[in-house]
């Protein structure tokens, strides 16, 4: 089963586009291009991304370290 966490490893703000990269096996960059252009361009409302850095779980088998 497949869940949608909050990038421990891959983020630049909260790790909310890391995780929908890691989600949809994205590039993060690619990920990270559409979510400005959806916010800045489009004019979709930023709400969608706070909402999920606030209620998306952080990867539960992250131990704080980086290999």
């Amino acid at each position: 089963e497949k869940k949608f966490y909050l990038s421990q490893t891959d983020k630049k703000i909260a790790g909310v586009c890391g995780g929908l990269s890691e989600y949809f096996n994205l590039d993060s960059l690619v990920v990270r291009i559409f979510v400005f252009c959806a916010v800045f361009i489009w004019g979709l409302s930023i709400w969608f991304y706070i909402l999920l850095w606030i209620f998306a779980p952080k990867c539960p088998d992250f131990d704080g370290y980086i290999s």
